[in-house]
């Protein structure tokens, strides 16, 4: 991933938060009775407490990738969460620094301001433009149904069109891409040629 510098406050809450999961799990070996039901409890508090964590650190790299390019971070937030939560398919393109006209093709012009609804709404089941790509650029939704140049690398052959084109742009240029799996509902980011997932429970 490329780098950020994480906040004094942010790094301070995540090493706090990685020491209590530590402690926790310590405990667990040493005073845990693993043949009694009670362990769940103690798994479902180290899950939410590693939930929490993640969400912490996916929100904070997620808004400082995309902040000197869109100030709409937390409506492309609300988009994510609820097509995910409806297991709706999402490819979402945000331009970067780079121009992508040269990369992205076969698109319907729609030049409208972002909004959660519109968004959903392109992507929504038997939305002739719910399968292709949206084309975000500032604070504009520019195209809907676009096609993406998809990775041939063969490490990445084994994941789904959607996450091979997320993966294909991003080889090519600076853009960032978020996923929504139509298959699980599952929410990931790809930049770099790399995919990297979204908690997006608490996104915002």
């Amino acid at each position: 991933m490329p780098n950020t510098n994480l906040p004094i406050p942010l790094i301070t809450q995540l090493r706090g938060n990685l020491e209590i999961l530590s402690n926790q799990i310590h405990n667990m070996l040493e005073h845990t009775d693993i043949t009694k039901t009670d362990i769940l409890n103690d798994f479902e508090e180290l899950h939410q407490l590693f939930h929490d964590v993640q969400v912490n650190a996916a929100s904070f790299y997620l808004r400082s990738f995309l902040a000197p390019f869109t100030d709409q971070f937390e409506v492309l937030s609300t988009a994510i969460q609820h097509l995910s939560k409806r297991n709706h398919g999402a490819l979402i393109v945000i331009q970067r620094h780079d121009h992508l006209d040269s990369f992205i093709h076969s698109g319907i012009n729609v030049q409208a301001k972002l909004s959660s609804p519109l968004l959903e709404s392109i992507f929504y089941t038997g939305n002739p433009l719910h399968d292709g790509a949206v084309l975000i650029c500032k604070d504009r939704i520019v195209s809907a149904g676009n096609v993406l140049p998809l990775s041939t690398k063969e490490i990445h052959l084994k994941v789904g069109t959607r996450h091979r084109a997320a993966i294909g742009i991003t080889e090519l240029t600076d853009a960032l891409v978020l996923v929504v799996s139509e298959e699980t509902g599952r929410a990931t980011f790809a930049l770099s040629g790399n995919l990297y997932p979204i908690m997006t429970k608490g996104l915002t």
